[in-house]
């Protein structure tokens, strides 16, 4: 067995694997889509054959969401009142619109990240 081998046994890059996973692409290949439904992971990768059941994102994603979302929009809520000083009621319907939209659309990508990690660390199974 070469070193290269034992290499590509052992370690995985992450940083191409996470970006792969952000855009929703297979974390081996980049090609095949992650998921086939809105949070649904493909059993393997439609273009490499890599096998992707074995993830186990569970409530990650989740709770990733919810930490990046409310950073942003904490910050953005803090900064919108007190230079703008809306309406209270205005601001907490537009603020809890933005936080829903965003939540749908960073949910997704949180899995595919947390996915890929798993894939790049070689973890349950990968």
């Amino acid at each position: 067995m070469t070193q290269a081998d034992v290499l590509d046994e052992t370690q995985r890059e992450l940083k191409p694997a996470l970006l792969k996973g952000l855009r929703l692409r297979c974390p081996n290949c980049g090609g095949g889509k992650l998921l086939h439904s809105y949070l649904k992971v493909n059993d393997s990768c439609t273009e490499c054959g890599q096998e992707l059941h074995h993830q186990r994102a569970d409530d990650g994603p989740a709770y990733l969401t919810i930490l990046v979302v409310g950073h942003i929009l904490g910050f953005a809520l803090h900064i919108v009142y007190t230079q703008l000083r809306p309406d209270p009621w205005t601001l907490a319907i537009i603020m809890s619109v933005i936080t829903v939209g965003a939540s749908l659309i960073m949910l997704p990508r949180m899995k595919g990240l947390v996915v890929a990690y798993q894939w790049a660390k070689r973890m349950h199974g990968f």
